[in-house]
């Protein structure tokens, strides 16, 4: 795709200062600038790079003014990095705009789909599927039966949407990702042996989730694991069954939530945490990577370690950690001195 300086002028509501009739056909760092690439400058740490730069056309702020010669068009604009970000959504929105049926896939009998479906190869959507407007499937997806999806979401290649799972509008979710397979539960026998409980719920994404790749979501035992709107998951988390993540939380790859744990609205979960089953995680709560969480945890609380601790308390308590063996030699001295 080419765009010249003018029609992204046009879009950003931007002035050209240069060749209008610039092209550029990809986007690039400033530091890494090729001819027919596009780049902008917001950090005034880059600010060197600007007169070095060989990308066709840079996005800058209106303040800047080149202090030497420069080959790069520039579009000013009131906030550069707003911007280029405006500008990446644009782009991708472009590269995604597929629509169709592509052969061969399969629609069975009473699935139903709004305007503007794109369904990919190899796509298999069940029965009494119901899809709304705007549904981009890539190929090689899967759709149980009864599954309810609401407008412009996006599942990328190789998803897999279990039977009777819901998904609100606006949602993504990216490559590998499993939702509504069936809870990890089984009852122990007394010759050791193990009989699987059947899982009859289902999982519930509300609107605008975003679902990195090779995530899963269990379907719960009975009732529903629920995934409030708003909420981003990075890739390779598993969130066991009958578990419900509040508004607006995010949490970072590696991450496994055991089973019937309720985390509230507006946390961030660094990468790498592990969460116990039936505890409750409060409101605006800041966990630390690789933290182990074995209790309940109050609102607005900040916890690193494993187990889990106040993050204040076990930056101190790490200063002393890394001394240990100096501190035990010390204390061995002080015995000897008292003995």
């Amino acid at each position: 795709m080419k765009f010249t300086a003018a029609q992204i002028a046009g879009i950003l509501e931007g002035e050209v200062v240069g060749n209008p009739d610039a092209e550029v056909t990809t986007l690039s760092k400033i530091e890494e600038g090729k001819e027919g690439s596009l780049t902008f400058l917001a950090n005034p740490k880059y600010v060197n790079f600007i007169y070095s730069t060989k990308a066709t056309i840079t996005i800058v702020n209106h303040s800047f003014e080149p202090e030497n010669e420069i080959t790069t068009t520039l579009i000013k604009v009131e906030d550069a990095y707003q911007s280029f970000s405006k500008l990446l959504e644009y782009y991708n929105q472009v590269k995604l705009m597929k629509s169709g049926i592509e052969q061969p896939s399969v629609i069975s009998e009473g699935a139903t789909y709004g305007d503007n479906l794109y369904l990919g190869s190899f796509s298999y959507i069940g029965k009494n599927v119901k899809i709304g407007n705007n549904v981009k499937i890539y190929p090689n997806t899967f759709i149980g039966d009864n599954v309810v999806i609401g407008d412009d979401c996006v599942f990328f290649a190789g998803v897999r949407i279990y039977s009777e799972t819901i998904i609100g509008s606006g949602c993504n979710i990216h490559s590998g990702s499993i939702i509504g397979s069936d809870g990890f539960g089984f009852a122990p026998n007394q010759d050791g042996s193990f009989t699987k409980i059947p899982q009859i719920g289902n999982v519930i994404l509300e609107d605008n989730v975003d679902i990195g790749s090779c995530t899963t979501i269990d379907r719960a035992t009975m009732g529903s694991t629920i995934i409030r709107k708003g909420v981003k998951l990075d890739n390779q988390i598993q969130i066991a069954h009958n578990v419900e993540i509040g508004e607006n939380t995010v949490i970072a790859a590696q991450t496994g939530i055991a089973g019937s744990t309720r985390i509230g609205k507006n946390c961030m979960i660094g990468g790498q945490v592990g969460f116990a089953g039936h505890i409750v995680i409060g409101d605006n709560v800041r966990i630390q990577a690789q933290s182990g969480i074995g209790k309940n945890v109050k609102d607005g609380e900040i916890l690193q370690g494993s187990p889990s601790f106040n993050y204040g308390d076990w930056n101190k308590s790490y200063v002393h950690f890394r001394n240990l063996p100096k501190i035990v030699a010390a204390v061995e001295e002080i015995k000897k001195k008292l003995n």
